[in-house]
């Protein structure tokens, strides 16, 4: 038996155990999709508002103040901000923001590759089904002396019906991916924002009032 021959045998399986693989794929690039969302949704916050909240509070001294409200955000730009707001200096505090945000970077990329590389590939394994299937539909015929038959036709379309089925896949994970590259992007810059009222107050050498007055 020589290589054609053994690699032809690979028709025989059909375009059926591709399907399946896509379905399953696409089952867990939904499951992936949705962690994603329920990340980004119960991390949400008014960040405008805590920016503007956070440069009044720093610009009393209330340097305490500031950190229990940036701890009482649920954000991840919270999160940068208050790495470095106990900081000596406004170096050490700006390399630990750094470091912060790049933990909330690799925290909020988890996973995204999943979504990436379903939709650049699954157009791939889709059309590796339709020629799968097609290579067998096109074997009956020279196995029964040229004879073709009406039952040719739905077998070639079973096969073209993966290359739908990857497209299928791969354009609902090319958008969840995209959108979720894009709101990094926004948090992040976001993080900076805060980062720079944090910065701000060190680099101004105002000092950090002790005691804060209730109500």
């Amino acid at each position: 038996m020589n290589l054609f021959d053994r690699l032809s045998r690979l028709s025989e399986f059909g375009s059926v155990w591709i399907l399946w693989l896509l379905v399953c794929l696409s089952i867990f690039a939904s499951t992936v999709a949705i962690e994603r969302a329920i990340l980004f949704y119960s991390s949400r916050d008014d960040v405008l508002s805590l920016r503007r909240e956070l440069r009044q509070m720093l610009s009393l001294g209330k340097v305490a103040l500031a950190r229990r409200r940036l701890e009482h955000s649920p954000s991840f730009e919270a999160r940068v901000a208050v790495a470095g707001l106990d900081s000596e200096n406004a170096a050490c505090a700006e390399e630990r923001m750094r470091g912060e945000n790049r933990v909330a970077r690799l925290t909020m990329e988890r996973h995204l590759g999943v979504l990436g590389a379903l939709g650049k590939h699954a157009p791939v394994l889709g059309l590796l089904g339709t020629v799968l299937g097609i290579v067998r539909a096109l074997r009956e015929p020279a196995q029964s002396n040229g004879q073709v038959s009406l039952a040719l036709i739905p077998k070639i379309g079973e096969a073209l019906v993966t290359t739908a089925l990857g497209l299928l896949v791969a354009l609902p994970a090319i958008v969840a991916f995209n959108l979720f590259r894009r709101t990094i992007r926004a948090r992040l810059g976001r993080a900076d924002a805060l980062s720079g009222e944090v910065l701000a107050h060190l680099k101004s050498g105002a000092p950090s009032s002790t005691t804060e007055s209730s109500g």
